[in-house]
């Protein structure tokens, strides 16, 4: 059984997902042992407190810097020894000492086809450039912002008409969708990171049912 640790900022659509993803058996080998919040409002934290899962917040801006911060959520995380560490819209730039700390083991959610778009306003950018498909990434985070070795990836449609919110609603029904499966992969020891790449070994026959595809 791996130990889960989720970061959220705010309300958590994806820390939900994935709590209702370990419930329901889809993470039969994960344990979420603890969400952390940078912001003590975020919304996420109730749900997972009423989930029964402890909800610690811990207010960035009481400390004064970047480090500072990062060392005291390292130490926090830590007495949960977790296996694994997940990014649900945790809305802070790591320091380079956070991410080195869990190399191997801290993963994200992106809302683009990674390299294109990283950092922010991903959909607004998407709309803005033309572009005709647009996508989540799941990737293992490092400490260059966004560029982490890619572990699974779903695109969507940019249709005609869209908006921000059309279409970033369209994407995160692919978040929701691949997110478990890439942390699914992750617990039965199924990844394997070779430089920029990442392998999935013994891939069975019901990943498919689960894999990117354009929606």
């Amino acid at each position: 059984m791996k130990r889960v640790v989720i970061l959220i900022s705010g309300r958590g659509s994806n820390m939900e997902r994935l709590i209702r993803a370990e419930r329901q058996g889809e993470l039969a080998q994960a344990q979420i042992v603890a969400v952390f919040a940078n912001r003590p409002e975020a919304q996420g934290l109730v749900h997972a407190a009423a989930a029964g899962i402890p909800a610690l917040a811990l207010a960035h801006g009481k400390y004064p810097d970047r480090e500072s911060f990062d060392a005291a959520l390292i130490a926090a995380i830590d007495r949960h020894q977790p296996d694994l560490v997940l990014l649900a819209g945790f809305m802070r730039i790591l320091s380079d000492g956070f991410t080195r700390h869990y190399a191997g083991r801290l993963m994200n959610i992106h809302p683009s086809l990674l390299p294109v778009f990283p950092g922010l306003h991903t959909h607004r950018r998407a709309l803005e450039a033309g572009v005709r498909l647009h996508g989540c990434t799941v990737h293992f985070v490092t400490p260059e912002l966004d560029c982490g070795p890619i572990v699974l990836q779903a695109a969507v449609p940019v249709l005609d008409g869209d908006d921000e919110d059309t279409l970033a609603a369209r994407v995160l029904a692919q978040e929701h969708r691949i997110y478990p499966l890439a942390v699914r992969w992750f617990v039965e020891d199924r990844l394997r990171i070779d430089g920029q790449r990442v392998e999935v070994r013994g891939r069975q026959q019901e990943d498919a049912l689960f894999a990117p595809r354009l929606a």
